[in-house]
């Protein structure tokens, strides 16, 4: 059996992160095709409950550092256990959370290590890898966006030990419990003095996120076919009437009409809504990439020969301000 794929467990408060859970699924399906197993590292304090539990979605040993002063990140102290981990067991693949935690954590560790470190991933395949006459077998193949996004990079690192990659939230379907395994949870004592705490955490303030795409059921987003504001407020009225979020495409942001928060695609968030309606949106690659999950989608545009009726399950061909009007007479004639 070769070397584990390990999974960097971040925790809030105590509960476990879904990108953790994203990450084990993935890690799951790339070590079947490798013939090895799915670890973790997790940090913090009173988890050891929750992480048993991660056995069920295919994790067979978590290696837990149980003290309080681990109960809220930072960057250092972590960067220096998480590195001793990996040292010690050395694991194949790691994988982080492309997360706030995960920005400030994986460079950290992937320096310590001299190690190579793919951000912000959107994809990760195992493969061979043929350089300067040399084949490097099963080795992680990561994708990501480049140049804002106009291009797919395809990278490896095929002498790093061992290949480091964060990858984006949502971009990898939550698990199903695979059985009522339960995982092994190795509890190590934490190597850190008083002098590795350079920060101490005083206070965390929570602040309910005003847009939340990634657990919207129903997405309504407007594209630069909407860009225009008695357009934009349609979009949004219909947005309001399902119950629904307001999206956009990225040309939207890039243009300053909505926020980066609205964005879905490829370079914004990743959704799977049970409703995605398109208004507007030409449907290149990018975005598709972000919301092609979706159960539905519903797309409207002028333009019929747009890339966004290639996926769509429903297809409106016409004018946005025609049409939105229509579709909201008739949802509240229904309920």
């Amino acid at each position: 059996m070769s070397k584990s794929i390990m999974v960097f467990i971040e925790q809030n408060e105590g509960n476990i992160a879904n990108v953790s859970l994203e990450l084990i699924s993935k890690a799951s399906a790339l070590a079947e095709q490798l013939g090895t197993s799915v670890t973790a590292a997790a940090l913090g304090s009173g988890l050891k409950n929750k992480l048993v539990t991660l056995g069920s979605y295919g994790v067979s040993k978590v290696y837990y550092i149980n003290d309080k002063k681990l109960h809220h990140f930072t960057a250092v102290p972590y960067s220096k256990i998480v590195s001793g981990i990996i040292k010690e067991h050395k694991p194949q693949i790691v994988l982080f959370g492309a997360t706030t935690t995960g920005r400030a954590l994986a460079p950290r560790v992937a320096s310590a290590l001299k190690c190579g470190l793919t951000a912000d991933c959107t994809g990760l395949e195992i493969g061979d890898f043929d350089s300067k006459k040399k084949i490097y077998c099963n080795k992680l193949i990561q994708i990501r966006p480049a140049f804002g996004g106009n291009i797919i990079a395809t990278i490896v690192s095929p002498e790093s030990d061992p290949s480091m990659a964060t990858v984006r939230e949502g971009v990898m379907a939550l698990p199903e419990h695979i059985g009522s395994e339960k995982a092994e949870i190795v509890e190590k004592k934490n190597p850190l003095c008083e002098t590795d705490y350079m920060t101490e955490v005083l206070e965390v303030i929570h602040r309910e996120k005003l847009v939340n795409l990634k657990s919207a059921n129903i997405i309504v987003s407007a594209g630069m076919g909407a860009a225009d504001p008695a357009s934009l407020e349609l979009v949004r009225q219909l947005a309001d009437t399902l119950g629904g979020e307001l999206g956009c495409s990225r040309p939207m942001v890039d243009s300053g009409v909505l926020g980066k928060e609205h964005q879905v695609g490829q370079t914004g968030i990743t959704v799977r809504p049970n409703l995605y309606i398109a208004c507007g949106i030409s449907g290149q690659i990018q975005h598709r990439a972000g919301m092609s999950q979706s159960k539905r989608i519903l797309a409207i545009n002028k333009d019929p020969h747009a890339p966004i009726f290639s996926i769509a399950n429903y297809g409106i061909i016409g004018e946005l301000n025609d049409i939105i009007p229509l579709l909201i007479k008739a949802y509240r004639a229904k309920v």
